[in-house]
């Protein structure tokens, strides 16, 4: 039976939800449960509720299902363009470094072609000198010839006028003959004099004519030098300039990174050193500058090249992958690091030159991996599924480390992937991000 209401909402439920009695029987006794009418609403409101809670539920982890695809896909792309731009780039920056090197060796050539040059204008500079001098004691000889000669036809004029008047005759003819001889003798070398004055001529103006044309060669050398110098100056620029930037988006001061990389150079050859063209300790002329800004540009390439295979710039991952936390704050703890998420077992590959000097578990990092780096940076690499380098072993940039895995206090297969510099921990994006524009 139904029990009365005394209010309208009391009434409303009781014809809605009349009171039911659940009657329990055993062998003994009679029960039974009275069900009120707010019971059976309450019942009813709880059910539905339930049933709506697991329906939004469901409806909202579909929606995330379809939304975190779409972010797959959409991250997948992204990555497929990034590694095409860095292909492309990479592509580039050979072609640049191979244009670079035969302008180098063009411009080297170049030097020797001009140092040839040299030498053979001042081989024919001493020819021209030596015939300068040959010609002047030639004209000494033959003024001497001349004087000489007019000597001779003086003693002959005498003879012939004491001939004429004197009675010695024999005395005087044997000196004429004398004088006669003398005469050939002073008229012979005069014209052997006179000829060895035209051949030295000849030869000196063949030398003048010789020494005009080899300047004129030096002179389209040079303006040939000068387009080299240019060409190398302009493709230098275009190298050096975005290194500059990466090192500097990387917070890097690239002076103080450059000085640290030439006090501990250990390449093959050494740096470059200038180009002295004087051997008697002068300062270099203007093309020795430019050759000296050259090559100085080329060291900075140099060093920059070592410096970035020392600095971790590239990814840790090679493969597809997406990023699933950044760095900074989360969930109210400093996140010091990036992760990485891919399939269980990825490759993951050192970011620059170093030292390992951790690989095993620790703590919460799982399985880590720990390389020191130049200029005071240490990378790190965590929740591994194993280590595949030994603490002590010198490892190069892109060299594998490890793999992919979820050991110590990790939600799901990923990397985190951690830069520091002195000790303290700084945002591996920075230099990630840096090195897009050259890589």
């Amino acid at each position: 039976m139904t029990a009365s209401t005394p209010n309208p909402i009391g009434r409303a439920l009781a014809r809605a939800f009349p009171e039911k009695r659940l009657f329990l029987r055993s062998n003994t006794d009679t029960r039974y449960v009275r069900l009120s009418p707010s019971t059976q609403c309450f019942a009813l409101t709880g059910i539905a509720a339930v049933c709506g809670w697991t329906i939004i539920a469901s409806a909202v982890l579909l929606m995330d299902s379809i939304g975190s695809g779409h972010e797959r896909d959409q991250a997948a792309r992204e990555q497929m363009v990034y590694e095409a731009r860095l292909n492309a780039m990479s592509i580039e920056r050979d072609t640049a470094l191979r244009e670079a090197a035969d302008a180098h060796e063009r411009f080297n050539a170049a030097l020797r072609q001009v140092s040839t040059m040299q030498s053979e204008l001042l081989a024919s500079e001493t020819r021209a000198a030596e015939l300068d001098r040959g010609m002047e004691a030639t004209y000494g000889k033959l003024r001497d010839a001349v004087a000489e000669r007019d000597a001779a036809r003086d003693k002959v004029e005498t003879l012939n006028a004491q001939l004429d008047g004197s009675g010695d005759e024999g005395y005087d003819l044997a000196r004429l003959g004398d004088m006669e001889q003398t005469l050939d003798l002073l008229t012979a070398a005069l014209s052997a004099a006179s000829g060895q004055r035209d051949a030295m001529a000849l030869e000196a103006e063949e030398a003048e004519d010789f020494a005009e044309e080899m300047i004129f060669e030096a002179r389209l050398k040079q303006d040939r030098n000068d387009r080299i110098f240019t060409q190398l100056e302009e493709a230098l620029t275009v190298s050096v300039s975005p290194l500059d930037d990466m090192f500097k988006s990387a917070g890097l001061d690239p002076d103080n990174l450059l000085n640290q990389v030439r006090r501990g150079y250990s390449g093959q050859g050494g740096p470059l050193t200038p180009i002295s063209f004087s051997t008697k300790g002068s300062m270099p002329d203007a093309e020795g500058l430019r050759a000296n800004g050259i090559l100085e540009k080329l060291d900075r390439m140099n060093l920059y090249r070592i410096a970035a295979q020392k600095t971790p710039f590239a990814l840790p991952i090679k493969g597809s992958f997406r990023f699933t936390s950044g760095f900074g704050p989360r969930w109210g703890r400093m996140h010091n690091g990036t992760d990485f998420a891919a399939s269980h077992g990825t490759p993951i590959y050192s970011t620059a030159d170093g030292v390992v000097t951790h690989a095993g578990r620790m703590s919460g990092y799982g399985i880590l991996v720990k390389i020191q780096h130049e200029f005071g940076i240490e990378t790190r690499y965590a929740h591994m599924s194993q280590a595949r380098v030994k603490v002590g072993q010198r490892v190069s940039r892109g060299e594998r480390i490890g793999d992919m895995g979820n050991t110590g206090r990790s939600t799901g297969t990923h990397l985190h992937y951690e830069v520091r510099v002195g000790g303290n921990p700084v945002n591996p994006m920075t230099y990630i991000k840096a090195a897009q524009d050259v890589f």
